[in-house]
């Protein structure tokens, strides 16, 4: 049954995303999503754990702004190859950068892991969790901006 769910859902991505530099922004966001959700495996302290999870829900919450900004991208300057549609450049550089911080986030959540595992909760570096997943943020609203700002084609 899963099976033919992920075929549907790859043609409607296929419809939606194309299969250019759309949609592989769209996906390397949803990879460096599930990346940060592995990094919660395996977290023993309740309170990193807790605040992980948090942070993972406000990252979450960001993955239908992204397919928005690609759809729209697609709809506007579709992309079938590795060119990056010219009027819509600086799109697509902050979804690049937004899966870059996303990385960096999750980067910073198993990095976090192990240091309350060493040595609590105190020098888990949640801080630098927070930071990187507010970049991401950042980006994603910085993707919206710049496709709001381009010239309707």
């Amino acid at each position: 049954m899963a099976l033919f769910a992920a075929a549907r859902q790859g043609r409607k991505d296929d419809a939606e995303l194309g299969k250019g530099v759309w949609r592989r922004a769209h996906d390397r966001f949803t990879r460096g999503l599930d990346r940060y959700y592995q990094m919660l495996e395996g977290v023993e302290d309740d309170a990193v754990y807790n605040e992980l999870v948090t942070v993972a829900n406000e990252l979450a919450a960001l993955l239908p702004r992204i397919r928005e900004v690609c759809v729209r991208a697609q709809q506007q300057l579709p992309s079938s190859g590795q060119n990056i549609p010219g009027a819509l450049t600086t799109v697509h550089r902050a979804l690049s950068r937004s899966g870059n911080s996303l990385a960096a986030a999750a980067e910073a959540a198993a990095m976090s892991r192990l240091e309350s595992e060493r040595w609590g909760v105190a020098s888990a570096g949640l801080d630098n969790v927070r930071r990187r997943a507010e970049l991401v943020a950042e980006d994603v609203t910085e993707a919206e901006r710049a496709l709001a700002a381009a010239p309707q084609l």
